[in-house]
Formats: C-alpha cells, sequence, structure tokens
C-alpha cells in the first residue's frame, strides 16, 4: 500500500523523489508517536506537576510542547508569569493546575541543526487531575468537568464499588437528578447518595479527572453550636450567682461590723451599778 501512494500521480524524477521524502518523514514521525510509551502524571487541582522529559541535555536545541492539537508556549525559567515553565534541560512544569490542562500532552525535544532528524526525541504524557470537595446536604453540587475531549462521566458512590455511568457523548445525561449546564454538571440538591468520586474518562478510556465528594453534614454543626449556646447559657447563669454571692456576703459583713458597733456603743453608754453595802 506504501508503494501504491508513493507512485499515485503523474510526477516522476525529482518531484517524485521529494514526494517520497515527504512520506519517509512522515511515516518516521508518525512511528516516533506511537512507538513511544505514554507517561502517565497526576496533579491536584491548584498544585503543580512535572512531565519528566528523561532525555539527555547534549546538543538539545529546542523543545515543543503541543496538548489538543495546540502548541503551548513553554517559560525558559521558572520566573516567567506563564503556568508551563522549562526545568533543566527539557522537564515541563505545569503550575496553578485547572481541569482543562488534564489530557494528553506531546513533547518533542529538537537538536541543533547538525544533527541527523531522526534524533528528534518525542515524549506523549497523559494528565489526570484530581480534587476533593465537600458538599452539604440539601446545596448545589456544581462540577465544571465537561472538557471538549470528555466523553463518560463516571460515579461511585461510597457504599458501592461499581461505576454507573450519569453522562456520555452518545447517549447524554442518564442521572434524572443531573443537569448540564456551560460545561458543568449540576445536582440542584445534594444528597447522602450522591457522594462519593466521579471520574471523567476520555474516548480511549483513559482517566482525565478524578473528583471526590463528600458529604459535609450540618448535625456536628448544629451539635457544636447547640453545646457553646449551653456554655455561654452556663456562663450568663454562673455570673449573676456570683455577684449575688458576694453581694450577700457583703450585706452579712456589714450587718455583722454595724451589730457589733452598736453593741459596743451601747456598753459604753450603760451606767456602772454599784452595790451598797
Amino acid at each position: 500500500m506504501v508503494i501504491k501512494m508513493f507512485a499515485f500521480g503523474s510526477s516522476s524524477g525529482p518531484a517524485l523523489l521529494q514526494k517520497r521524502f515527504i512520506w519517509l518523514k512522515l511515516v518516521l514521525l508518525l512511528s516516533f508517536v506511537s512507538g513511544s510509551t505514554t507517561v502517565s502524571v497526576t496533579g491536584k487541582k491548584g498544585g503543580s506537576v512535572t512531565l519528566p522529559c528523561e532525555i539527555e541535555a547534549k546538543e538539545i536545541f529546542r523543545i515543543s510542547l503541543n496538548s489538543w492539537s495546540k502548541t503551548i508556549p513553554v517559560c525558559q525559567t521558572e520566573e516567567c508569569s506563564g503556568r508551563v515553565f522549562k526545568q533543566g534541560s527539557c522537564d515541563i512544569v505545569i503550575k496553578d493546575l485547572i481541569f482543562t490542562d488534564a489530557g494528553k500532552y506531546i513533547l518533542r525535544v529538537f537538536y541543533h541543526n547538525d544533527q541527523p532528524e531522526q534524533k528528534q526525541k518525542i515524549r506523549e504524557y497523559q494528565l489526570h487531575i484530581h480534587d476533593e470537595i465537600a458538599v452539604k446536604t440539601g446545596e448545589e453540587l456544581k462540577l465544571d468537568v465537561l472538557l471538549p475531549n470528555a466523553d463518560k462521566v463516571q460515579h461511585q458512590s461510597t457504599r458501592g464499588t461499581e461505576w454507573v455511568e450519569d453522562w456520555g457523548t452518545t447517549d447524554g445525561v442518564q442521572n434524572k437528578r443531573m443537569t448540564i449546564s456551560d460545561g458543568n454538571l449540576i445536582i440542584s440538591a445534594f444528597t447522602a447518595n450522591d457522594a462519593g468520586t466521579y471520574r471523567i474518562l476520555d474516548s480511549e478510556g483513559n482517566i482525565l479527572i478524578t473528583v471526590t465528594v463528600t458529604e459535609s453534614s450540618t448535625e456536628s454543626k448544629k451539635k457544636t453550636d447547640s453545646t457553646d449556646k449551653d456554655k455561654t447559657g452556663d456562663m450568663e447563669y454562673q455570673v449573676p450567682v456570683m455577684y449575688w454571692i458576694m453581694s450577700t456576703g457583703l450585706l452579712v459583713y456589714v450587718f455583722l461590723l454595724v451589730l457589733t458597733l452598736v453593741t459596743l456603743t451601747i456598753r459604753k453608754n450603760t451606767p456602772v451599778k454599784t452595790s451598797v453595802i
């Protein structure tokens, strides 16, 4: 089949050789990409992750990073204002991770012009991003996870082991309590059954995003508030009692002091009777 492709058309001589050379370059490039092992990398939303290059730094001319068929600008140092920068010879660091960073990356390392073209190195990465959130019962759960390359959303409850498909590009929303708006999966009134792990897969079955959702119960908060109120009430009750005891003690002390003074005064003013023999 390849020979037929090379022989296609009426070109001959140098033009035919040039076409064959172009096809050969394309075949070599595809063989590099398909033959390379995909490196799985995981990072937490808001954190940073490193795409390890693991290529000898000698004679590296430049590097190129692509994702979603787009070239991603790579800063040469960490001091750049961008979120993606080069570290070491060709490691790539992505900081302040967001869900849209998830997916496949292809790193191309180019050597100096005097190096043969087959010396170009290609690395492929699959970036998975995870996050954890807590939602109160009755509140809205919103997951901004419907990336352009998302194919399925699956849910595993905290009480189960099976993965249930909540959304798919083919069948759409399969969870009756779930709606879609602006790329978000929304559950209007969160319940304990909605807790668990949600994962987003691409069309090849690679995990793009994992979100662990826990129930933030209001019972503990109510108990805490109730305890605080009880303590406050006890303090409010104890303060007047203390004042009452102190006031009563002071009054008793004043009363006894006055009584003592009156008794001494009476004794002083009372004449002493002498007996006549």
